[in-house]
């Protein structure tokens, strides 16, 4: 055992060239290998290392930041140098590296990022793991987001990212250290805070600056490289979210067969505010997707599957299991999967558990009333039925199928009747 966990205490050679240049036709971006001196947990050395390893121990990997190079195509003009983010942290913004960062460290803050420049407007929270949302939560303060972000999935949030978008405060910093993440990033610290979370000694706490500025990034572009097995390389452009207020969303209508059909009951204010921050939540997901969301927090994340029907299933799944877990963990201090363990070794009473499992199926883990979002449209009405069925009153999706009439009659046959809106466009990322 002891040689197994070696291999996570590793730090890979780094064998990519310390700079890198990228020629599109005559017009040339320069990107520079990023490194941070950065002591040894152990012996106190300084070490002078970029990424610790890649997505695995037995894997090389490099950060580059944009250097120079200011790319415009026909009518795009893509993000210029100067702009970095994750990867222009210095060692002063890296207060607590613990251990060099590995690439999915850096990549979950990164989509942490993505995600939240769309939620700058009041406080909020985002967790993440494997390049996805655990829970994410507006709140009153900081300290009120993370503590929704972090119980819409406990379990989930073991061992992953935290942002935010506000100064941490030390009520925040004394709920992050009751828990353990890899990485805190946030704009600022307040005073005290650092010494709360360094308890936590491989924690790494990092200070974004620019965080304060996050809203303009959701009109820059980037150039997206996806690499392939054999070698080759796509290139796109990074996807622009066109839902910024409730006026984009479009009424949802169809035309079948020479009838049409259109949504009955329109969404009220408060509808509003959730269908925007589920879609907004919705850009930084694996497709497929879908999630609910409910008084600015998710309840339930169904993401990376082959189906919709499917992940709508998967979604609900999870807003159940979470929710049961966060009212055990409320009422008794313990997971709900430790409180289950020890009911069956007769250690707890059986009849707790089973009022814990009765709330649950009661309040629909937490979906009634809530607003399903699904990254793409509804091939037929079968995923906008198993919403329906968990008492959802809103749905957020593209349009453009064939049977967006389907999709439309379930609403409106619901009772009480669901509203529906499109966004005209969709958000898949793989």
């Amino acid at each position: 055992m002891p040689e197994l966990k070696k291999m996570y205490k590793t730090i890979m050679d780094d064998n990519f060239p310390n700079d890198m240049r990228i020629m599109f036709g005559e017009q040339t971006l320069v990107y520079r290998k990023r490194a941070w001196k950065i002591p040894d947990p152990k012996t106190g050395e300084m070490i002078e290392k970029g990424l610790r390893y890649g997505e695995n121990p037995d894997q090389q990997a490099a950060l580059y930041e944009l250097v120079n190079g200011n790319l415009a195509l026909a009518d795009c003009r893509y993000i210029s140098p100067g702009n970095g983010l994750v990867s222009s942290i210095t060692e002063e913004e890296m207060i607590q590296a613990g251990k060099h960062p590995g690439k999915t460290n850096l990549t979950d803050l990164d989509n942490g990022l993505n995600i939240m420049k769309y939620l700058m407007d009041r406080p909020a929270a985002v967790i993440l793991k494997h390049n996805n949302p655990c829970g994410v939560a507006y709140g009153r303060t900081v300290s009120d987001a993370y503590d929704k972000a972090n119980m819409a999935d406990r379990i989930a949030a073991f061992g992953g990212c935290l942002v935010v978008n506000r100064p941490l405060d030390k009520e925040a910093a004394e709920l992050v250290n009751s828990n353990y993440l890899e990485v805190v990033g946030a704009p600022d610290y307040e005073e005290g805070v650092i010494d709360i979370l360094a308890k936590r000694k491989n924690l790494r706490i990092v200070r974004i600056d620019k965080i304060k500025q996050l809203a303009q990034y959701t009109s820059f572009r980037f150039v997206d490289f996806k690499s392939l097995s054999d070698g080759g390389i796509i290139v796109q452009q990074s996807p622009i979210n066109n839902i910024r207020s409730k006026d984009d969303f479009l009424p949802a209508k169809a035309i079948y067969k020479e009838k049409e059909y259109a949504i009955e009951r329109e969404p009220t204010e408060k509808e509003y505010d959730d269908m925007l921050f589920g879609w907004n939540v919705e850009q930084g997901i694996t497709s497929n997707s879908v999630i609910y969301v409910k008084d600015g927090v998710t309840v339930g994340i169904g993401t990376g599957e082959q189906d919709r029907v499917g992940v709508a299933e998967i979604a609900v799944f999870k807003a159940y299991t979470k929710y049961a877990d966060a009212l055990c963990f409320r009422k008794y201090g313990i997971p709900y999967k430790t409180f289950e363990l020890e009911a069956e070794q007769g250690k707890r009473d059986q009849a707790a558990l089973h009022e814990i499992d009765e709330e649950s199926k009661q309040q629909k883990g937490g979906l009634i009333g809530s607003t399903m979002v699904s990254d793409a449209f509804f091939p037929f009405r079968d995923g906008v039925d198993v919403g329906v069925r968990e008492g959802i009153t809103v749905i957020v999706q593209p349009g453009g199928s064939e049977r967006d009439f389907e999709s439309i009659q379930a609403c409106n046959e619901a009772a009480p009747q669901v509203t529906m809106v499109f966004t005209g466009q969709r958000a898949f990322k793989h």
